[in-house]
């Protein structure tokens, strides 16, 4: 009887192990990558090796086959997810319906963006009257004739002073390069004056031209990737050729000062902000009511922000953080320029303030209170006239117009508040719905709500978080965890159409306003950069076990998302703590911290991430670019993102970061997948139809590699 037992359970053993060998998973078998060990550069006398480096090529034949069959193998996986097509359905749903923008007046018309719901880009209109129905609206641009696929994109708009002329700017799958075209509004035609080979630069008019900056043209075939500098301003006369456009102003001893121009509404001062990174600017103006005047200096240092908003009765009117880190409004006199002779308007206040337009002859200042916004009208004086009442917390933006404007219009949303568009009359100083979101969403069901938890060196950090009102707090909520961290840029509670798929399927939303960003200033902004930088990451790990402690989630059922910046942010947190997420979403990243200066415009960054160049620096860069500190261990489930036409931040981060973490990734389970886009850029470029199935796949693997069904 004993032996008899033995043999029974010997083999129910060896069933259970055939059984198990079955219907086990399929270990992961990824596309062959080639190493090169002999490639590597020496950085203050340390060798650090690249073994990708041959993937920084984009032209090449065998970077193209590489990237052929990443994303057939990317194609491979998420084909086999059953309920990938549902959620694309849902997302076309909640995508199908009017949107329309804020209108603004030019030339007593009205004009206003406006698309169907699944338009590749919305359509330029103009109507006579506000009262007019849209329908009776005249079609000024319609981007969606450019290109028959979606991928030529309308990038910028640009009246003249005297409104019979718009200039356009248009960009091509996604690049950061512009091409320049004007319109004749009374005919409907546009002119002959075409303009190239531009970039990060719109149109500042003056009677019979515009000013713009430009870059050196880059070699053939390194469109992409070659780096830009030596920025020059130029003045293209209409009716003339680009190629004799009038030089205006040029800095050959500094090749890494950019310099862009713009001018006053009125045309009569031209302003050129000089900067060397991304932070900070110098600022020069001319008058161009004199003629023969010569530029002023206004501020001669990268030390601070300033940014000039009008010409008011000749003298200037600015928002700046020198010696004010939550801004303030200053009136400069170019006769007295000197810092010591400026007027203040708006003093600096406990809030951050971010805009401030002249409209109606009076001043419409925008602040974050905790990252929630708040509208205060003033008048020329800087006295407090009137508040804005909005319909609750959440974000809102707009106000644009002119001095003699008697009404105006804002839009306001939140994580579960799609935007709605308010037109504001300054006679009454009151608020009335002009376009309500026709989202196929039902709002009521859900809560946004502000949390602020501890960072690990104590630091008090907001987090916006959404989900239904009835949810229970047993952490097995599927999260989303969005964040950024840098370049003074602010994380917002914005709607986005794609995140009722998580929040109907029970999960849970959630953006952490971490350090690095503007949220509170520029002292926040400086807490998470440079030699600061782990502070960023310490923020971010710090809200994922937030959400963990207050039952919204688990390890298990935690994703993180970040682009751009957030891409660098979501590689380095899941090398430093990769136990800590079920799903994570690098998007489009600076993951080569060590050479990212040397593609584009990425030497600019150098004032938030360090240069190499300098010793202390490099030892931060390596302490935690994403791509050097991938190890041999267990990763969770990664699909990065990035695109053939990223000239912001070149692909090559991403090719060589996937190619990298899939070597490294020491179980068989878990996917390290990458999408690479073609004929789109940093986030642009992209059709409608494209994005659905991009935000389809990507919340289908969210749920699928958690065991959610959907």
């Amino acid at each position: 009887m004993f032996y008899k037992n033995i043999y029974i359970r010997l083999f129910l053993l060896i069933v259970i192990i055939i059984l198990l060998h079955k219907y086990a998973p399929t270990p992961l078998k990824y596309p062959k990558t080639n190493m090169n060990n002999n490639i590597s550069d020496n950085y203050h006398g340390k060798e650090v090796k690249d073994e990708y480096r041959w993937l920084e090529d984009e032209t090449s034949v065998q970077t193209d086959a590489w990237i052929q069959k990443q994303n057939a193998f990317t194609d491979r996986y998420i084909r086999k997810i059953p309920f990938r097509k549902k959620i694309q359905k849902r997302l076309k749903e909640l995508w199908n319906y009017p949107t329309m923008s804020m209108p603004f007046i030019k030339n007593d018309k009205i004009y206003f963006y406006k698309n169907n719901g699944l338009q590749n880009q919305s359509i330029l209109y103009a109507k006579t009257n506000i009262e007019d129905s849209d329908s009776s609206a005249k079609v000024i641009i319609d981007p969606n004739k450019l290109s028959k696929d979606g991928t030529v994109a309308l990038s910028g708009i640009y009246f003249s002073n005297d409104n019979k002329y718009l200039g356009y700017s248009i960009s091509k799958s996604g690049s950061d390069w512009r091409e320049f075209f004007i319109k004749d509004l009374s005919s409907g035609k546009n002119l002959n004056d075409h303009l190239q080979s531009i970039k990060f630069s719109g149109m500042s008019w003056v009677d019979d031209g515009f000013y713009y900056n430009a870059f050196p043209q880059p070699k053939d075939g390194r469109e992409l990737s070659e780096i830009n500098h030596s920025s020059k301003v130029f003045f293209h006369k209409l009716g003339t050729s680009q190629d004799a456009d009038r030089l205006v102003f040029s800095d050959s001893k500094n090749p890494k000062i950019n310099n862009y121009p713009s001018t006053t509404k009125d045309g009569g001062f031209l302003i050129i902000y000089r900067t060397k990174g991304t932070y900070g600017n110098k600022l020069l103006v001319k008058d161009l009511r004199n003629e023969g005047s010569d530029f002023v200096s206004i501020i001669n240092d990268f030390n601070s922000e300033i940014d000039i908003i009008d010409n008011l009765d000749g003298k200037l009117l600015a928002i700046t953080d020198r010696n004010a880190p939550r801004k303030k409004v200053v009136l400069i006199d170019l006769k007295n320029p000197e810092e010591n002779n400026w007027d203040t308007i708006i003093p600096q206040n406990d809030n951050i303030l971010t805009s401030v337009n002249i409209i109606n002859n009076k001043l419409v200042a925008h602040y974050m209170v905790d990252v929630l916004s708040s509208w205060i009208i003033h008048d020329l004086k800087g006295e407090l006239i009137q508040k804005v009442e909005l319909p609750g917390p959440g974000i809102s933006y707009g106000f644009g117009g002119s001095k003699e404007q008697s009404v105006s219009w804002y839009i306001f949303e939140s994580l579960v508040h799609p935007p709605t568009v308010f037109m504001y009359d300054f006679d009454k100083f009151k608020s009335d719905l002009h376009y309500d979101s026709k989202a196929k969403f039902d709002k009521d069901r859900f809560i946004m709500k502000q949390e602020f938890y501890f960072s690990k060196d104590g630091t008090k950090v907001p987090i916006f978080i959404a989900h239904e009102k009835d949810l229970v707090l047993d952490g097995l909520s599927p999260t989303l965890l969005y964040g950024y961290g840098g370049f003074n840029i602010s994380e917002k509670p914005y709607f986005n159409k794609t995140i009722p798929v998580i929040l109907e399927n029970g999960g849970v939303y959630a953006i952490a306003c971490i350090r690095g960003g503007g949220e509170y200033g520029q002292d926040w902004h400086s807490q998470g950069m440079l030699e600061k930088k782990q502070n960023v990451f310490d923020d971010f790990i710090a809200a994922s076990e937030f959400l963990i402690t207050q039952g919204f989630t688990s390890p298990d059922r935690l994703a993180i998302r970040g682009g751009s910046n957030g891409g660098t942010l979501i590689g380095a947190v899941l090398n430093q703590k990769p136990h800590l997420f079920r799903v994570a979403f690098p998007e489009v990243g600076v993951m080569d911290m060590l050479r990212y200066e040397k593609f584009t415009i990425g030497w600019a960054w150098a004032v938030e991430f360090g240069s190499v160049e300098n010793k202390n620096s490099f030892v931060n860069l390596l302490s935690y670019s994403p791509l050097h500190n991938i190890k041999k261990k267990s990763y969770p489930s990664v699909l990065i993102y990035t695109a053939d036409h990223d000239d912001r931040v070149v692909p090559a981060h991403s090719y060589k970061y996937a190619a990298k973490l899939q070597s490294n990734q020491m179980n068989d389970v878990d996917p390290i997948l990458i999408r690479i886009g073609t004929k789109t850029g940093h986030g642009a470029g992209k059709s409608t139809e494209t994005k659905i199935r991009e935000y389809a796949e990507k919340w289908a693997f969210m749920f699928y590699e958690m065991g959610i069904k959907y």
